[in-house]
């Protein structure tokens, strides 16, 4: 940056001295191009004195009168504009060239825009990076909602900008703030605003159904007019700035806590249009009681997607696959898809219920949709096995391939993983795998050995082990039946007889 006293130096030695701009650069230790800014600041045309002829001087009217006419074309355009009227320079500092010459935009003024309480919200979505969970990298949006008279800020973060978080978001700001504006703001976005020609709109039909439930406008600001809904840029900027830098969270739950403590607390500054009193105050008093009331009943936002099951009884939805019973391979349905849980049904039957994954590439299993199968197709039974124990500790595929290479069978030697996966658990059989690994050996022994090591070094019990039913028909007690009723019989026989 040129300060102001250099600035008045080289109009001085310019115009009083009759310095040239190379001289001046000289003298004053500064770059020939910022002199030349300077002059050109100052209305002179920048061109130090003694100059030779450009090859651009005699294109010059004609570079102004296009410029004045389309003042944001682009130097690639305008150089080929030049050259097929005879031009015989390079591009290469064609733009350079051509930049004092392109007009100035325009400074545009804005006035203080200014809402009753209670009138209005505006809301948007904020990117702040993305979220690894397991193999999978989720975009991490945050949807924030500002109450415009008192700034009041609502803050929830998501691992999309679906349509149905959306409008979960949505609930989340009326249920924290007690009630609903009017007036809703919204950007151009598509969960708004499917197309736009001038004044006319075609809003999501999905939002104009909640905005129904809910009794508020959605308004949609101008193309181009982000000054219109700036409280809310501000609150994303403010959140950029205050509450996410050197921010550490484990998962998106401590994340979502982490953000509710903060509009709470921090959030509650000093109200930009009263500075003396705080957000929390104005929005206690003078906002909140002017909002309208919540409806009895919430609107309904669950995710609804059509899938296809194939020749395996699995759906996919969200990069990974959710079991199904085995009857429903090769039809169609639905998916309904919430926040912690996915339901599979068939018209109003709910085939299964799963934990939803936010990782890729995951296989959710219920044990009887696959023991079904099992039952029907025992051929397949061994790779159903060693599916299922890929699935929950995946070390045991490097085993199982050791294993093999030895000629041990990897059908038993699956099966046997499987039982101590039911007795120890995930956890504590991939150690007992890693631990088999790194000695080089690829026996169950070894694994079984580990397990051992690792339950008397922990102090516990072994674990409870149900045998099988025809084992425990052995261990039956059969207790001898009393004769006495006989011994009556041949007493009563022998009576008779006499």
């Amino acid at each position: 940056m040129i300060s102001p006293e250099t600035e008045a130096q080289i109009l001085r030695y310019y115009h009083a001295e009759r310095w040239k701009v190379g001289t001046i650069a000289r003298q004053l230790g500064v770059h020939h191009s910022a002199v030349v800014r300077v002059l050109a600041k100052d209305g002179q045309a920048p061109v130090a004195r003694g100059q030779r002829a450009r090859l651009i001087d005699a294109y010059v009217p004609f570079i102004r009168d296009t410029l004045a006419s389309f003042p944001r074309l682009p130097a690639e355009r305008l150089f080929q504009m030049v050259k097929a009227r005879g031009f015989a320079g390079q591009p290469r500092h064609f733009r350079h060239a051509i930049k004092p010459y392109r007009p100035a935009p325009q400074t545009e003024a804005y006035l203080r825009l200014r809402t009753l309480p209670g009138e209005e919200m505006q809301c948007d979505w904020g990117h702040f990076g993305h979220m690894t969970i397991g193999c999978a990298k989720r975009p991490l949006m945050a949807f924030v909602m500002v109450l415009s008279y008192s700034r009041q800020i609502y803050l929830r973060f998501f691992l999309d900008a679906r349509m149905e978080n959306f409008l979960r978001g949505h609930l989340g700001a009326f249920a924290a703030f007690n009630g609903v504006a009017r007036v809703v703001k919204y950007d151009n976005l598509k969960s708004a605003v499917l197309e736009r020609q001038g004044t006319a709109i075609r809003f999501n039909p999905t939002l104009m159904a909640f905005a129904g439930h809910y009794r508020f406008e959605p308004r949609p600001v101008a193309i181009c007019r982000g000054n219109e809904k700036g409280r809310v840029e501000r609150a994303i900027r403010f959140i950029r700035d205050n509450f996410w830098p050197a921010r550490t969270f484990c998962d998106l739950v401590d994340l979502n806590e982490q953000a509710a403590a903060w509009c709470r607390d921090v959030a509650a500054r000093p109200c930009p249009e009263q500075r003396s009193r705080s957000v929390h105050d104005v929005f206690v008093n003078d906002d909140q009681p002017r909002l309208m009331p919540l409806p009895a009943t919430p609107y309904p936002v669950v995710e609804q997607v059509v899938v296809a099951v194939g020749k395996t009884p699995y759906v996919r939805f969200d990069t990974n696959d959710y079991s199904v019973p085995h009857a429903y391979v090769q039809k169609t349905l639905t998916v309904l898809a919430e926040p912690q849980e996915i339901r599979i049904v068939d018209g109003d039957k709910v085939l299964a219920t799963h934990p939803r994954s936010y990782d890729k590439g995951q296989q959710i299993e219920i044990a009887s949709h696959i023991e079904g199968l099992v039952q029907v197709k025992r051929a397949a039974r061994a790779a159903s096995n060693t599916d299922r124990l890929i699935c929950a500790v995946p070390q045991a595929q490097a085993l199982l391939d050791a294993a093999g290479a030895c000629n041990e069978p990897i059908g038993l030697f699956a099966s046997e993983l499987l039982l101590w996966l039911d007795s120890y658990g995930a956890a504590e059989l991939s150690l007992a795998i890693q631990d088999a690994l790194e000695r080089g050996v690829a026996h169950p022994n070894a694994v079984r050995l580990a397990l051992e090591r690792q339950r008397k070094a922990q102090c516990q019990l072994p674990p409870v082990v149900t045998l099988p039913e025809h084992i425990r028909a052995r261990d039956v007690a059969v207790r001898a039946p009393c004769l006495a009723a006989y011994d009556r019989l041949l007493t009563d026989k022998e009576e008779n007889h006499d």
